[in-house]
């Protein structure tokens, strides 16, 4: 088994904290990457390409041989791609927009060995979230203050709240990253994941 460094492209707290939960060392770095959707991109594209992007920009500053994880999640309204709110009026209107809706969200995972291959896959988690009202979506979000989150909830805290079904293979993908295909890729690449 592989005793390889292992890098993941994200200072994201959900990302390395579900990382962790595999049981490998791993440090993380920021992969500093425009993260601006391209004119007609589809959610799921994006998704999957600034995944690419992350661990690529990564594994250019690293020597050859090491291995550099990148994921990112796109939240899908009916095409449109919704990305991090950033603030308090821009979570109250995704919220807005989502409510009564079905969302889907792509989170994609890129596993890059730096001078070499890259393996991806893309996990896609829909939700159904409840029709909301303004004060309902204005507690919320002033209780978890979730503006660094695509879709503007956190699903592993209080954004559960919000929900009436969420249908998709791996619960951890809604976090920030799919650790079922996480695992299978490290896995491929040698790493000792039970």
């Amino acid at each position: 088994m592989s005793h390889a460094r292992l890098v993941l492209a994200s200072t994201s707290a959900y990302r390395g904290g579900l990382l962790a939960r595999l049981g490998l060392d791993f440090e993380a770095l920021a992969p500093e990457l425009d993260e601006s959707p391209r004119a007609g991109e589809p959610p799921a594209e994006l998704a999957v390409r600034l995944a690419a992007g992350k661990a690529d920009a990564v594994a250019a500053r690293c020597p050859a041989g090491t291995w550099v994880l990148g994921s990112d999640q796109v939240a899908d309204l009916a095409g449109r791609p919704l990305g991090k709110s950033g603030d308090r009026a821009g979570a109250i209107g995704q919220l807005r927009a989502m409510s009564g809706a079905r969302v889907d969200f792509h989170t994609a995972v890129a596993l890059r060995q730096a001078g070499g291959g890259l393996a991806q896959a893309l996990d896609t988690t829909t939700v159904l979230l409840r029709t909301l009202s303004d004060a309902e979506i204005g507690r919320y979000v002033d209780a978890e203050r979730p503006f660094d989150c695509a879709g503007s909830f956190k699903v592993e805290g209080l954004g559960i709240s919000l929900f009436e079904a969420v249908e998709g293979r791996d619960p951890t993908a809604l976090v920030g990253l799919p650790l079922i295909a996480t695992a299978a890729l490290l896995r491929q690449a040698g790493f000792a994941v039970p």
